[in-house]
């Protein structure tokens, strides 16, 4: 089989998948549909999952560690970093109007205190790139990774980390706030609580003993990273750390909503003495009254349910579609935690992030129609919510799990870095130029 052969089945798919969509034509603009005017419909990147060769950030350092933590090292990724102009053509092409991507502080600040304003007028071109595309750019100040002298001197669990962090958005917000549509200060600040509902406690300790190993690695007494770290030390510094890093990015320039996404779970109560609403206020309450008096909305990141009974989260129900990273194949979920969200913190919703891990793109072509359907009904319901962005652009790699999991709704080969949308990226891309669910 040739490369021609393979394009020329990947065209057809995508012909049949847009001939099957009513109503929308490509390359034309549609009038508004049954959606708000200005929603805003896109797909998100993170830096380290697609630029490669982030070499200074915590999370290289951590994917060197053998054993470690990571089941193979991120390399060039989906060199996103040099061909991020046509990422963005494409995405604008499909029909989107948003694209949600994150600056890499380790670039921007690859030694403390010293700033990179190449690195800074790189994020730029990436915003401007957007503008020119007709693309809302929704930038994302830190997604996890940080730089390794910041992990090396205690990370978030450094009292002086709220202060550092406030400087560098201040630095940031100079360099890219006027071509902002909208910035997240935290992605899933949350997550390292999760994992400790999510995990079983060897793989905990597993996470335990890479801080440790990555602290020899690179000459230190410490090394913390958001995910692995004291989560009850980090907690007070993430949230002052936020409120400061708002504060600074609200100063401009630029004019626009400021917020933070969180990882939530649809979770579900079994039996009578579940303990969800103990998970409900450990994982994601903090955040949701932070976001009450410093936040102009609240970032929504679904992927899946959790049925949590006296014990635990439980496992997924035996026989049911499991996702490849192991999470139940449960769409609707995204409807409850815009729900739950909006009713906690009382602030506008902004879906950041919601997708599925498959190989197989007819059950993310299943997943998004019913996960839109949720958009719609807390729509129709009064929910002010602001946008759907997928997750993710592309195929890239997923943190522990590697390169396995796809998440895209374009695929990437690796060895040549050819980019191919597939069907769901067609299928989205037309609800998104339609406007209409």
């Amino acid at each position: 089989m040739t490369d021609r052969d393979v394009s020329r089945r990947a065209l057809l798919s995508l012909a049949a998948v847009a001939a099957a969509t009513p109503a929308v034509s490509a390359g034309k603009a549609m009038p508004a549909g049954n959606m708000p005017k200005g929603f805003l419909w896109g797909a998100a990147t993170a830096g380290h999952q697609v630029e490669g060769n982030n070499v200074n950030g915590d999370t290289w350092l951590l994917e060197q560690l053998k054993p470690g933590p990571f089941m193979e090292p991120s390399g060039d990724a989906c060199d996103h970093y040099h061909r991020y102009a046509d990422d963005i053509a494409l995405l604008a092409k499909l029909g989107f109007n948003t694209y949600r991507f994150s600056l890499e502080w380790a670039r921007i600040e690859p030694a403390k205190g010293q700033f990179s304003a190449a690195e800074l007028r790189h994020y730029r071109q990436v915003a401007e790139t957007c503008r020119q595309h007709g693309l809302t750019p929704l930038i994302t100040f830190n997604h996890f990774t940080v730089p390794r002298w910041f992990a090396a001197q205690g990370g978030w669990e450094n009292p002086e980390s709220p202060a550092l962090f406030a400087r560098y958005c201040d630095y940031a917000v100079k360099g890219v706030g006027d071509l902002a549509g909208a910035v997240v200060t935290f992605n899933e600040p949350n997550i390292g609580l999760l994992l400790h509902w999510m995990l079983p406690p060897f793989i905990l300790d597993q996470m335990k003993q890479a801080m440790v190993d990555a602290a020899k690695a690179c000459g230190s007494a410490t090394f913390s990273s958001a995910q692995f770290g004291r989560q009850d030390v980090m907690m007070p510094n993430l949230i002052e750390a936020h409120r400061l890093g708002y504060a600074a990015i609200k100063a401009g320039p630029g004019d626009f909503p400021v917020g933070l996404s969180l990882a939530m779970m649809d979770d579900q109560a079994v039996g009578s003495d579940s303990r969800r609403d103990e998970k409900r206020a450990q994982c994601y309450q903090p955040w949701l009254d932070t976001l009450k008096t410093t936040g102009d909305f609240v970032g929504v990141q679904t992927y899946s349910r959790a049925r949590v009974d006296a014990k635990g989260q439980m496992h997924p129900p035996e026989g049911v579609e499991l996702t490849q990273t192991g999470e139940e194949f449960w769409p609707q979920a995204l409807e409850q935690t815009i729900r739950y969200a909006h009713a906690a913190a009382g602030k506008p919703i902004y879906v950041t992030e919601n997708g599925i891990a498959t190989e197989d793109d007819t059950r993310r072509v299943a997943y998004i129609k019913v996960a839109l359907q949720g958009v719609k009904a807390c729509l129709a319901d009064g929910v002010p919510v602001k946008s759907y962005i997928h997750w993710s652009l592309m195929d890239n790699f997923e943190w522990v799990f590697g390169y396995g999991p796809k998440f895209g709704l374009v695929a990437v080969d690796r060895a040549t870095q050819v980019r191919t949308p597939k069907p769901s990226a067609v299928l989205l891309g037309a609800i998104a130029r339609a406007n209409r669910i």
